[in-house]
């Protein structure tokens, strides 16, 4: 249900852009926007249903009456699973959903517009480069270029706190462990499972040394640089950073 109209895609990349905005609004939801997104879902209400806006935003709301709707509607009732399952595990089944319902949008424009084979595999492959809502939520996107700086990156920002940090290292600090031998002792595996236990705070997946990490200077806690979309380099530039949840309420105040 969108209570905005948007202009209606007719070309491969004009689909492509609206299948774009609409992946990165729900992506904003299941993670960086995930506490509001949450609240929402109240399992008192009625069927409910996530959707994703060309405008890169989103809205939960109640389905279209009109049958058949406009467009595909997404998945209808996901607020009801929201306090029967882990918060992560709920997540990623909203994504799964996500995930199929963007397909199905895109290629409803696709064949009411009269895209021809060739159209359609264009399409297809520009959706397919990008990685599906579910990965980005799950914590499962291959970032190859990224990996070969993992150990540095994991703690890469250029502020103060971060060199100090990496010098002394203050309890509850992240590292990125070192390359685990067959013949590790018992303390390092004991030190490797306290590392584990750290969680993002977008997302609430663990920390993996293979992977981009950031620390908010605020509430110290750790994200997925994917989560809040900050990469290694923009991380080089930030002197002190704010996760959107202490970013947002510093805005209240």
């Amino acid at each position: 249900m969108e209570g905005i109209p948007h202009p209606i895609p007719r070309s491969v990349e004009e689909v492509f852009n609206d299948f774009k905005g609409r992946r990165a609004g729900l992506i904003k939801a299941l993670t960086t926007e995930v506490e509001k997104f949450y609240q929402q879902c109240d399992p008192e209400k009625e069927n409910l249903c996530l959707y994703g806006l060309p405008n890169e935003t989103w809205e939960v709301n109640l389905p279209v009456e009109e049958v058949p709707p406009e467009l595909p509607e997404p998945a209808l009732g996901i607020n009801f699973a929201r306090d029967g399952m882990q918060e992560k595990d709920w997540l990623s089944l909203v994504a799964v959903h996500s995930d199929s319902w963007l397909l199905a949008v895109a290629f409803y424009f696709g064949a009411r517009f009269g895209f021809g084979k060739n159209e359609r595999k264009r399409l297809f492959q520009m959706i397919n480069d990008l990685p599906t809502v579910f990965e980005v939520v799950s914590g499962n996107v291959k970032q190859p270029k990224e990996q070969s700086g993992a150990h540095n990156s994991s703690k890469s920002k250029s502020s103060g706190k971060t060199q100090s940090r990496s010098e002394s290292q203050p309890k509850g600090v992240k590292i990125s462990p070192p390359p685990k031998e067959e013949n590790d002792s018992v303390e390092e595996e004991e030190e490797d499972d306290e590392q584990g236990a750290t969680l993002c705070g977008a997302c609430g997946d663990n920390y993996a040394n293979d992977e981009f990490w950031i620390c908010c200077d605020v509430c110290e806690r750790w994200f997925h640089g994917k989560c809040v979309k900050i990469t290694p380099a923009k991380a080089e530039h930030i002197k002190q950073y704010k996760c959107p949840s202490c970013s947002s309420k510093r805005a209240r105040v």
